[in-house]
């Protein structure tokens, strides 16, 4: 985010993911059916496009670490976007989790604001989004593409998602504003990590562990993205007081009521 934009973050983590993808699922195309061709181009839009872009904006305003507890609420969405509009049934122990994460949503935002002042707490209604945009994709590839692959639903997502991420691009002016530098060539190295390692990579093992688990089991990995993302934010230099801490452990809580059997 140095040196380069929200929307070029976003377009260009897509197109380099897809660049990784398709030599290895290539093949994996053709055995997708027409129909699916429809789920797999929703999935793309929900699971990925919208999310790298939001994720990208998010993290302009508010640290890191709140972006990636917010993100924890995607089980919770995921539960209930699951009992809208899929006909997955949950029962009142979940229900009341639900309420328990919001509480903890509201009370990390609000105490942010407090803490750091400077930063626009506006910008937690990104990876709200994107949460939500998640738990519709969680949802999608168990109910409809539970018969294709992985690879081949990873791979036909982002190359559903070239034609777009390639406007965006373009639109976005980066031809003419980007500079290779000292300072902007770190960028696209980290940018290439975060391609292959966090869309190529992640994406292809959490559309098989969709397949082999139930929707809500699947989402609750991002239980430990605020672990991982909170150890880089300190070393990055954001603050995080107890009270936040304490507020992401009650979000933690209402997803595991969500979840317990």
């Amino acid at each position: 985010m140095i040196s380069l934009s929200p929307i070029q973050v976003g377009s260009l983590r897509i197109l380099i993911t897809a660049l990784v993808l398709l030599p290895m699922g290539f093949k994996s195309l053709f055995s997708i059916q027409k129909k699916e061709w429809t789920h797999i181009t929703i999935t793309a839009f929900f699971g990925v496009f919208f999310p790298a872009f939001l994720f990208s904006f998010a993290i302009k305003g508010i640290d890191s670490s709140i972006t990636s507890i917010l993100n924890s609420l995607t089980p919770l969405n995921t539960l209930i976007i699951g009992a809208l509009f899929f006909g997955f049934a949950f029962k009142k122990h979940q229900l009341i989790g639900v309420f328990i994460g919001l509480i903890g949503t509201v009370v990390l935002i609000f105490k942010g604001s407090e803490l750091n002042p400077n930063q626009n707490y506006w910008f937690s209604i990104f990876p709200l989004i994107a949460s939500v945009g998640y738990a519709f994709n969680v949802n999608i590839v168990k109910k409809n593409l539970s018969n294709v692959s992985a690879l081949g639903i990873t791979t036909g997502s982002f190359v559903v998602l070239i034609i777009p991420s390639l406007l965006v691009l373009w639109y976005s002016d980066f031809t003419n504003t980007f500079i290779f530098s000292r300072t902007t060539y770190p960028s696209l190295i980290y940018l290439t990590i975060l391609a292959v390692l966090g869309s190529a990579f992640a994406t292809f093992i959490f559309n098989r562990l969709v397949q082999l688990s139930s929707p809500v089991f699947s989402s609750s990995v991002t239980y430990l993205i605020p672990i991982v993302a909170i150890f880089w934010g300190v070393l990055d230099g954001e603050r995080l007081i107890p009270i936040q801490l304490l507020a992401g452990i009650v979000i933690l809580l209402g997803v595991y009521l969500t979840n317990r059997k």
